[in-house]
């Protein structure tokens, strides 16, 4: 089970002079601190753990974050930078003794340049709205996690999220120009800028992905990119995940880089198949999604290719959309995938780690094996081009035993995915549900380095606290 620290009873006897301070600092409605307004912030994505924080502050602008952060750092109160609470890994779980800072209400953009293919956005600002309000020129923004309609940019910096077509155009990391943070102590600071190499040492590769651990971002400088002429699906269904995961390696050694080349075995096809009825093959143990872009030409020249190398591992079925309406339908499973899942069982985990894609045929037949040996189902979905995977074990949380198994479980796939030659996140982040395993991946060397860095940013270890990295015992 994952350990929460216990809250810090000086802390706690301060609270009501810690409200009446930031109430004094910042509009009314701008702190929440009744126990019942506070339920909506006890959890984020990784639900099976709750902890009502001490209090909530939304501020609106950089300037409130900064006032907000140089009150609370003055009085040695924690606090756990807050966007969406969509989190897989616990990213945004909160503590008795910390404040959430919420960023949502900073959902403004604030600016869009077409010939220099930025946009300017508050951290609130949602993955699709960007896109959104870019397309009609011409436009998107090309990171697209399966919860970019609700997930905001501030919490994809923050775990470097990526999506389906993060194969093609890469994940966060790869479509951010700079940003605007604030720093534990209220100082504002700027990284990176409006054109590429901005400055000389590459301090956006430090802070994003780094969990909210090193300052709280308020402002993303991301690039926007042409939208393509044109883009076709493909589906190809399998005897077995093995097959499948051969075939993903060979098309990826071909030379053929995709715009997208998802993953789903016969329970996600299932699942999927009942909430989108977007004619998934239900007689196939596994299914690829392929999508190409370009001209017609481009694309037909593209999946002829895709189909030659697909047929040599004989698939019981294969279909290429002749339409949008047909591509969106096949997106509109694997999107609600998740969501998909909840209908079958009441509770899963949705693992994250990455692996080598020759090993993945290897890997699947492994998380077979474990499955069996657990006793509980998995449904395996995931970026399959660039290896990263999405099992999802299914569990009932209201049984401890079932959730002990799963979290078990889904701990082996962790390790498998290190000994193979891969890390223990792809764009979910460690959070508190990989923090006690990130000495599987790094030596005591490595993570004392990390913790230097960290204690660089932020002295006394105030910002998103009992994240990333393992528990010291006392």
């Amino acid at each position: 089970m994952i350990r929460q620290p216990q809250p810090k009873q000086d802390v706690l006897d301060r609270r009501a002079a810690i409200v009446g301070r930031l109430r004094a600092i910042l509009p009314a409605d701008a702190v929440i601190a009744e126990p019942l307004e506070l339920k909506p912030y006890e959890t984020d994505g990784l639900s099976a753990y709750r902890q009502p924080p001490l209090a909530v502050v939304l501020p609106r602008s950089t300037d409130e974050v900064a006032a907000v952060l140089r009150l609370l750092s003055g009085e040695g109160v924690r606090v756990v930078p807050r966007g969406a609470g969509t989190s897989l890994s616990g990213g945004a779980l909160p503590m008795a003794d910390a404040v959430v800072l919420g960023l949502a209400r900073m959902n403004r953009i604030l600016e869009i340049d077409e010939t220099d293919r930025f946009a300017v956005v508050e951290a609130g600002v949602t993955n699709l709205a960007i896109t959104e309000a870019v397309k009609a020129r011409g436009f998107f923004y090309a990171p697209d996690p399966s919860s970019q309609l609700a997930c905001m940019i501030g919490g994809n910096v923050a775990m470097n999220s990526g999506g389906a077509h993060c194969l093609r155009y890469g994940v966060t990391s790869n479509n951010v120009l700079g940003l605007r943070g604030v720093t534990v102590e209220g100082e504002v600071v700027t990284l990176g800028g409006k054109y590429p190499d901005a400055e000389p040492t590459d301090w956006l590769g430090l802070v994003i992905g780094s969990e909210g651990q090193l300052l709280v971002v308020t402002e993303v400088i991301v690039r926007i990119l042409p939208l393509a002429e044109g883009a076709r699906a493909m589906l190809a269904g399998f005897r077995s995940n093995e097959i499948a995961g051969a075939c993903v390696d060979a098309i990826i050694a071909s030379g053929i880089i995709p715009v997208a080349l998802e993953f789903m075995d016969r329970p996600a096809i299932h699942a999927c198949e009942a909430f989108a009825h977007a004619g998934y093959p239900l007689d196939a143990e596994a299914m690829l999604i392929i999508e190409v872009e370009g001209s017609v030409a481009e694309q037909d020249a593209l999946l002829a290719r895709i189909r030659a190398i697909a047929d040599r591992f004989e698939p019981v079925s294969m279909r290429v959309s002749q339409t949008a309406e047909e591509s969106a339908a096949i997106w509109k499973g694997r999107k609600g995938a998740f969501g998909a899942i909840g209908r079958i069982s009441p509770d899963y985990l949705c693992m994250d780690g990455t692996i080598p894609t020759s090993r993945l045929a290897e890997v699947l037949g492994r998380i077979r094996q474990m499955s069996a040996q657990y006793g509980l189902e998995v449904a395996n979905i995931f970026h399959a081009g660039d290896g990263n995977l999405h099992p999802l074990i299914m569990f009932d949380a209201n049984d401890p035993a079932s959730q002990g198994r799963a979290e078990a479980f889904g701990a082996d796939i962790l390790r498998l995915c290190v000994e193979v030659g891969g890390c223990l996140t792809g764009e979910h982040g460690v959070g508190v549900e990989k923090r006690d395993l990130m000495g599987e991946q790094f030596s005591p060397e490595e993570l004392a380095l990390q913790r230097r860095i960290k204690g660089a940013f932020d002295p006394a270890w105030l910002l998103n606290p009992a994240k990333v990295f393992p528990l010291v015992e006392a």
